[in-house]
């Protein structure tokens, strides 16, 4: 993915406010963080994903389609394939963060099976001040019980 940093970074810059600089991203990578960049037909990025595993369990760092092809699905597969990576390497829970007021991501994750599990308190810039995250957290050992029958 270091190849396509740059790619990466104007998507993330197009679709969000206050999007991650080079270095957040040239960090998580040195860091040893699971990356993925998803292409179209014509080998143009178009999503990416960034996990961190802790013990056994997957943070979702970054998750991110560009703006033209939001709405098609994309987002939804990018966060099936992170699912599904972390139950290959049999992680019990996956976390996030979403800002509060990014309700069309949090209807994503609750369409997946998260569930909202506490707020973080002024943990996002804004324009004026800081917003609340919604934490948000998928249990795989409850997925795969209900999965199995």
């Amino acid at each position: 993915m270091q190849q396509d940093i740059a790619e990466v970074i104007a998507i993330e810059k197009s679709a969000t406010a206050f999007p991650w600089s080079e270095k957040n991203f040239e960090d998580s990578l040195k860091s040893g963080h699971h990356a993925w960049v998803y292409f179209d037909d014509l080998d143009e990025i178009i999503g990416f994903a960034l996990v961190q595993k802790v013990v056994d369990e997957m943070h979702l760092l970054n998750i991110c389609v560009k703006p033209r092809e939001q709405g098609q699905g994309l987002g939804r597969a990018i966060l099936d394939h992170v699912i599904n990576f972390a139950n290959s390497i049999s992680a019990v829970l996956i976390v996030l963060e979403v800002r509060r007021s990014n309700q069309r991501a949090q209807q994503l994750y609750l369409q997946s099976g998260f569930n909202e599990m506490s707020v973080r308190k002024d943990y996002y810039p804004t324009e004026v001040g800081r917003e609340d995250a919604v934490l948000m957290g998928l249990d795989l050992g409850l997925v795969s019980l209900f999965s199995d029958k």
